[in-house]
């Protein structure tokens, strides 16, 4: 089954007043910090740890959103997608109308944050990102179903008798709805492994360093159904994308954790 969208699925807006857009992909980021601090709130690790709902509250949308997501994934984007842009022009970092943060870098913004967040309430880190990591993919999922609706991130072309045909897309060819396989990857798939590592064991930094092992590996295949960022194309072997590149140092990282979580068991 081939399915044309409609050109809603083109940059939409849930609400336009004048030159103001409040867009669907907006939406689901802010709806993404909502249900995480929901779980968070009540998730038995936070609880452990001590943290009131306004302490959450911090962690969640100033810490984790504002300084780690939107200002991480920004930075991250810049270096490791708009470097020749970023040397031309630096300022062009703060030209956030024109989109574009990466996962890799609102993960590490996400990580410095809550380091400094852990060191000012005297929290243990990987204690608190075991329970943080269990949340991430219900945030995950979500925004991709974000950059679905946006009509962006696609998928490489397909010969199957199913795909999606963008109105974004210049070509006007049957693509993988890559953003689908991303929610239900990243987000359902990735959040029921976790949770149910989280039920097996209580060895601090487990739950953390599985979100690095699982979205890695899982990213990293999928992204073979998805087209690579135009201005960059394949950045290794003609068919590595930097996407996946950044999901080997991750992987790496992950296994590098759980070996210190169950040494230090």
């Amino acid at each position: 089954m081939i399915i044309e969208l409609s050109d809603f699925f083109n940059n939409p807006s849930l609400v336009e007043l004048g030159p103001i857009k409040i867009q669907y992909y907006a939406v689901t980021w802010l709806l993404s910090a909502v249900l995480i601090y929901l779980f968070l709130r009540n998730n038995k690790i936070v609880k452990e740890i001590g943290l009131s709902n306004e302490e959450v509250n911090d962690m969640v949308f100033l810490y984790g959103l504002f300084f780690g997501a939107m200002c991480g994934g920004r930075i991250g984007y810049m270096l490791f997608y708009g470097t020749d842009q970023l040397i031309n022009d630096p300022f062009s970092l703060f030209y956030i109308w024109q989109g574009g943060l990466s996962f890799h870098g609102g993960l590490l913004g996400v990580i410095v944050s809550l380091i400094i967040f852990c060191k000012k309430k005297n929290i243990e880190f990987l204690r608190l990102t075991d329970g943080v990591a269990l949340s991430m993919p219900i945030g995950l999922g979500l925004v991709r179903i974000g950059n679905f609706l946006n009509g962006e991130l696609f998928g490489k072309a397909t010969n199957a008798e199913w795909g999606f045909i963008f109105p974004t897309d210049p070509f006007g060819i049957t693509r993988h709805p890559s953003q689908l396989y991303e929610s239900l990857g990243e987000g359902l798939l990735l959040f029921l492994i976790l949770l149910f590592i989280s039920q097996k064991t209580n060895i601090k930094g487990i739950v953390s360093s599985s979100f690095l092992i699982f979205y890695g590996s899982i990213r990293f295949i999928i992204e073979f159904y998805r087209q690579p960022d135009t201005h960059i194309g394949y950045v290794a072997f003609d068919f590595i994308s930097m996407g996946q590149l950044l999901c080997l140092p991750m992987i790496v990282i992950g296994f590098v954790i759980l070996l210190y979580s169950r040494k230090n068991a």
